[in-house]
């Protein structure tokens, strides 16, 4: 069964770092490109930051230029670097497939930004 596991959200203050990591199993992560979903509460899910197979990245006009996406193949992981957090960014982050599938959306991990 296919899984992608978040870690390496907290709590930090506002202009603080965190970065999440997402495992996921090899059967997609070596094809698929991957990305970061975030969720609110009380909000819908939004997508976060992308990055292709072949390493091409794009992200949401709110997060562009403090956080950034990676991807190591041969561990296959993807990370989301986020620095200059800020308060609106208190959200469960969640990594799955671009686009996303139903059966990969894992339990996230929880990131408060404190002001």
């Amino acid at each position: 069964q296919v899984q992608l596991v978040e870690s390496g959200g907290g709590l930090v203050q506002a202009g603080g770092s965190l970065r999440l990591s997402c495992t996921a199993s090899r059967t997609i992560f070596s094809i698929d490109a991957m990305a970061w979903y975030r969720q609110a509460p009380g909000k819908q899910r939004e997508f976060v930051a992308g990055i292709s197979s072949g390493g091409y990245t794009n992200y949401a006009d709110s997060v562009k230029g403090r956080f950034t996406i990676s991807r190591d193949n041969a561990k296959n992981t993807v990370y989301l670097q986020m620095n200059g957090l800020k308060p609106e960014d208190t959200a469960t982050y969640y990594c799955n497939t671009r686009p996303s599938r139903v059966q990969y959306w894992g339990q996230g991990t929880q990131v408060t930004v404190s002001s």
